[in-house]
């Protein structure tokens, strides 16, 4: 059951200052749709989670050529494609902003069941997620994320290390579980069961 929160009014009272919210309560997309502040943050089973401040230059530059590779890839066919930030919504049964308790906001999502998309975002597992790693991602941060991307049926799963230089892919089997590729480095090819036919090149992702 959701601890209640401080605010009154899920639809008026708006909330301009991170420092105003008690981070120890539960919350839910209700409440962050009146978020009016300036920190990206996102909501894991309605906890609150600080995402990092502006990306490095090189995670933009990985992020850019996988988005560009994929959305090149994606022209012309049924699936689109979303970049950060986009919310994507996991709802455990009821879809109403008030019963919603995770809110993510992947590096890249792509998704092929158009009629999960709305006017703020993914209603709904993507088929797709792709997660570029920063300095400020915490492991315990990251597990959350396995765990629900797995949970909710996300079919696959790619977390891309820029100080490494990899890509690991996990892919969801017939039993609802992820099962990881071998980890992909330099010189070598990634493909997607989700996108047959897209091949990746990890040395134009990991370019100088």
């Amino acid at each position: 059951m959701a601890t209640e929160t401080p605010y009154k009014d899920l639809t008026d009272e708006k909330v301009y200052h991170l420092n105003d919210i008690d981070q120890t309560r539960t919350y839910s997309y209700a409440h962050y749709l009146n978020w009016l502040f300036d920190e990206r943050v996102e909501l894991i089973k309605g906890k609150i989670f600080e995402m990092s401040p502006a990306p490095s230059r090189v995670h933009q530059e990985v992020f850019g050529t996988i988005f560009m590779a994929i959305g090149n890839f994606l022209k012309n066919k049924p699936c689109k494609i979303y970049g950060a930030p986009f919310d994507v919504r996991f709802p455990k049964e009821s879809k109403a902003d008030k019963d919603v308790y995770t809110v993510l906001q992947p590096d890249i999502c792509v998704v092929c069941d158009l009629t999960k998309l709305d006017a703020r975002g993914c209603i709904g597992a993507p088929d797709l997620v792709v997660e570029v790693l920063s300095p400020g991602n915490n492991k315990t941060e990251l597990l959350h994320k396995y765990k629900i991307y797995q949970e909710f049926g996300v079919k696959e799963y790619w977390v891309v290390s820029q100080s490494d230089q990899t890509i690991l892919i996990y892919t969801l089997d017939e039993l609802g579980k992820f099962q990881p590729s071998k980890i992909f480095t330099l010189s070598e090819q990634v493909t997607s069961s989700v996108l047959p036919g897209f091949v990746l090149n990890l040395d134009d992702v990991f370019e100088a």
